[in-house]
């Protein structure tokens, strides 16, 4: 299946993607040395297609592009790092 694109909206703190209609996100609040990951909404409409999965990724991609750790206060953020541990380095 095609990625969907996601986008950054700094001024809202979300990572945001469309898909069918739908907004699906990851809410961060940003700080000097870190991102922490609040809340991962992915409707019930386009769940089970990886999307949350994909969101939390771009959000760790982002703050390892920027210096910045990962705070995932977000219990799915929590478990997606834990089952990717690539990204284990950008926890806070």
């Amino acid at each position: 299946p095609m990625q969907p694109s996601i986008q950054h909206d700094a001024d809202a703190g979300r990572f945001t993607t469309q898909v069918d209609g739908h907004t699906g996100y990851v809410e961060y609040e940003q700080h000097p040395d870190r991102l922490v990951l609040t809340h991962t909404i992915v409707p019930a409409a386009i769940q089970r297609r990886g999307i949350a999965g994909q969101l939390v990724q771009a959000a760790l991609e982002h703050a390892r592009a920027h210096g910045l750790k990962v705070e995932p206060r977000c219990s799915y953020a929590d478990a997606w790092m834990q089952r990717n541990p690539g990204y284990a380095d950008l926890r806070a």
